[in-house]
C-alpha cells in the first residue's frame, strides 16, 4: 500500500497496525521516502519461500552459474 506523509500523520496507529500484515510505502511530493514493515514477517516469509526453491541435487557451483547467467 502507498500513502502520503500527511495520511501517515493523520492515522499513524492505523498504518502501524496495517504494517503488521503488509508493507506501507510512504511518499512525500510523489517520491517514496520510507517504508513501514514488520521486521519479523519479512524474514520469516523470505526464509520459507527459499525452502524447496532449489533442487537438492544441484551443487553450489551449478546454482551460481545459473544465477550469473541471468544477469
Amino acid at each position: 500500500m502507498s500513502i502520503t506523509a500527511t495520511q501517515l500523520k493523520e492515522n499513524l496507529s492505523y498504518y502501524i497496525d496495517l504494517s503488521r500484515t503488509e508493507d506501507v510505502w510512504v511518499t512525500r511530493n510523489g517520491k517514496v521516502v520510507t517504508k513501514l514493515t514488520n521486521p519479523f514477517h519479512n524474514s520469516i516469509d523470505t526464509a520459507r519461500s527459499l525452502f524447496g526453491s532449489v533442487p537438492s541435487d544441484v551443487t553450489l557451483e551449478e546454482s551460481q552459474k545459473e544465477r550469473l547467467s541471468k544477469i
